[in-house]
């Protein structure tokens, strides 16, 4: 088992990161920027986190967190990820939990990790995945 020494990045701290305001920004940063574990972010969570960003910041923010990206592992779902991405939306269809979230669950899954950088607490706490009992978030 490799559990806690990937953690798997969700959106929310990535909005976070971006913007000084918010009231998790300085623990995500922290979190990020925390070289003793391999971070991985995955693909989808990029798009929603640059569609959330260039909505709240405009374009000039969101070009700044791309190229902020340069040297993140950005790791997109493999083919094999697409039909438990799908089971695990219409598993929690009445969060609803979207396919960027589902994405989080597959790759670690995939990555046989436990711990998930997010600030939605209330439903990846809720989520069983199938490699361990239960997933480690953080902050906590």
């Amino acid at each position: 088992m490799t559990y806690s020494r990937i953690w798997v990045a969700d959106t929310g701290p990535l909005v976070a990161a971006v913007d000084r305001a918010d009231r998790a920004h300085a623990a995500v940063v922290a979190l990020l920027n925390d070289r003793s574990h391999r971070i991985v972010i995955p693909a989808l969570c990029v798009a929603e986190a640059c569609y959330i960003i260039g909505g709240k910041h405009g374009p000039k923010v969101e070009a700044q967190f791309l190229n902020g990206l340069r040297t993140a592992e950005v790791v997109a779902p493999e083919p094999d990820d697409w039909p438990r991405i799908a089971e695990i939306v219409r598993q929690y269809s009445d969060f609803p939990l979207g396919g960027a979230d589902a994405s989080i669950v597959a790759l670690a899954e995939r990555l046989d990790t436990d711990t998930i950088i997010t600030l939605d607490h209330r439903h990846f706490a809720t989520i069983r995945p199938r490699h361990c009992e239960s997933f480690r978030l953080l902050p906590e």
